[in-house]
């Protein structure tokens, strides 16, 4: 099925790596540049949580459908990659326990196995969790490592023939009148700058997809919505444990090797190259995560660091109620640009399903027959990339 189409991908995070690995496999030439090391942004920063979708299932549901699709897939198509341990829900309030019936009914509407756990059981599970702990309700959450996975698509894109250059920094944008044709490239190793020509454009980069748009004239509506996570030493619970509620900060304590890793908080930033450290956001994940487990209160931080979420949503949005789909647009329909698509939005769980929706769009403009074989094709490890 080989073509002599030519698509270039901007941005080397996971739904990058994705996207060279879905149209590698449909016969596209594939480049791919990111300015700094592979997953150097959102993807190599989030919490590592595989999600079931369960964070999700009673505000947002379409989000919680994708996680708890591509959380079967992912296990299916990268095994070893993950470490399977389920994730607990737990109600320490009454308020938590209130919230009980309409996140089961979400998860069954969405199609999450849940089932409430009782309190002696929970504390079996977890010891260390709050002693007030009342229930859970127990969603097939897992961990990962949020280099490795991606490195498994970019591995097994770059066996297929992919072109992928980190350090690679693009500077401008080539146009022919209302026609994207391509991007300048300055490479950080030796300085030297150069120029690409493809096809399509595809502007895969996430929180930084409203610089890039701004460079090629088009519009975007991505809110760069940053976080901040401490990790601490211990492995002090041994499932994924979030608070049974509305999704809030520090609700979230995911197991990382000999780490917990405490998430997360929410704010609007104008630039996701200066997202600052705030130490009150810090305190809170200390506070908050000892909620869950007391003794991450006083267990020593190992380290702290921000991420930003790419949301498509307007400034002027409640952060915590923005949906976390994702879209792929097609910039001739919205800004009568012709040879550039974006997609943004999403999470680390949906890098596969961002990559198949956006390649969808890819061979529909090409006039390409070419289906999608992600779903089912067993990714290469992570090492692979660079034997």
């Amino acid at each position: 099925m080989a073509t002599t189409y030519h698509v270039l991908v901007i941005g080397g995070g996971a739904t990058g790596a994705a996207l060279a690995h879905d149209l590698t496999l449909r016969g596209m030439k594939v480049t791919l540049v990111e300015r700094g090391e592979l997953t150097s942004g959102t993807s190599g920063r989030h919490h590592g949580l595989l999600h079931s979708g369960g964070r999700y299932a009673v505000n947002d549901k379409e989000s919680a459908v994708e996680c708890i699709e591509e959380n079967q897939i992912l296990r299916r198509i990268a095994p070893g990659s993950f470490e399977e341990n389920d994730g607990l829900f737990v109600a320490i309030s009454d308020e938590d326990v209130a919230y009980k019936d309409k996140f089961l009914a979400g998860c069954e509407e969405c199609g999450i196995p849940a089932h409430e756990v009782g309190r002696q059981e929970v504390l079996k599970l977890e010891p260390n969790l709050n002693p007030k702990v009342q229930l859970a309700v127990r969603v097939p959450d897992a961990t990962m490592d949020c280099w490795r996975v991606p490195m498994r698509f970019f591995a097994t894109a770059k066996r297929n023939g992919a072109d992928i250059r980190p350090y690679s920094e693009v500077i401008d944008i080539l146009r022919q009148g209302d026609t994207v044709t391509g991007v300048r490239v300055r490479s950080h190793v030796d300085g030297k700058e150069y120029d690409i020509h493809a096809d399509l454009v595809i502007n895969a980069t996430g929180a930084w997809g409203g610089k890039l748009s701004d460079m090629a004239g088009v519009s975007v509506s991505v809110r760069p919505t940053p976080g901040v996570m401490v990790a601490v030493r211990g492995r002090w619970c041994h499932m994924v444990v979030n608070r049974l509620n509305k999704p809030s900060d520090g609700d979230i304590i995911v197991p990382q090797r000999a780490l917990s890793v405490i998430g997360t908080t929410s704010w609007h930033a104008e630039d996701p190259d200066r997202l600052g450290l705030p130490e009150d956001h810090i305190q809170k994940m200390y506070d908050k995560g000892a909620e869950l487990i007391p003794a991450v209160k006083n267990a020593p931080m190992r380290a702290a660091w921000s991420a930003a979420r790419p949301l498509l949503a307007s400034k002027e949005a409640d952060e915590r109620d923005i949906s976390r789909t994702f879209k792929a647009i097609d910039h001739r329909d919205r800004d009568g640009v012709e040879g550039i698509l974006t997609i943004t939005g999403g999470k680390g769980t949906t890098m596969r399903a961002m990559a198949e929706l956006t390649s969808d769009l890819v061979v529909r403009k090409l006039g390409v027959e070419a289906p999608c074989r992600t779903r089912e094709t067993v990714l290469l490890p992570y090492w692979a990339y660079y034997d």
